[in-house]
């Protein structure tokens, strides 16, 4: 299956998000479905075009906020960000355990559908992401190029419900 490639991001607030829960494994097989609840808010979640499409399609009630150019969202993959946390029973540790001398806050995790957690280490800016490259990965030039080209100067810039 291709998947189609719409770069937009969108922002909504559903009244029950027990309902994400409930839905989601109902939607088309083809589709993967993911929503994240927005940091620092109780009621707003981010999504990607294709989720959204099928939350219309299957009359999910929310409430669609705004909407983000996805193009300003650069992730990079290193090959130890390609190898999934098995060796722990949940998530929470793995972040416990992680080095986190930049703060916990700077790290997330992500587990697939097929219960894959991957671990995350998020930047909030172009000089985040160039000190952090620069500390943890100098040899990787793929890095580096990524870091110093991220399209936003700051996570600021993003649409914020904060």
């Amino acid at each position: 299956m291709k998947r189609r490639l719409d770069n937009r991001l969108y922002y909504f607030t559903v009244e029950d998000e027990s309902l994400l829960a409930e839905t989601f494994p109902k939607f088309e097989d083809e589709t993967y479905a993911i929503a994240y609840k927005v940091a620092g808010t109780d009621d707003v979640f981010v999504t990607t075009a294709e989720t959204k499409d099928a939350m219309d399609r299957h009359d999910v009630p929310f409430n669609c906020l705004a909407e983000e150019d996805g193009i300003k969202i650069a992730l990079h993959h290193t090959t130890t960000s390609r190898e999934e946390l098995n060796d722990y029973e949940d998530a929470l540790k793995a972040l416990a355990d992680a080095d986190q001398a930049d703060g916990a806050k700077s790290y997330t995790y992500f587990t697939a559908p097929a219960g894959h957690t991957f671990l995350w280490r998020m930047v909030f800016g172009r000089d985040d992401a160039v000190g952090y490259v620069e500390e943890h990965l100098p040899e990787d030039n793929a890095a580096h190029e990524w870091a110093q080209t991220l399209p936003l100067d700051s996570s600021e810039e993003l649409v914020s419900y904060h």
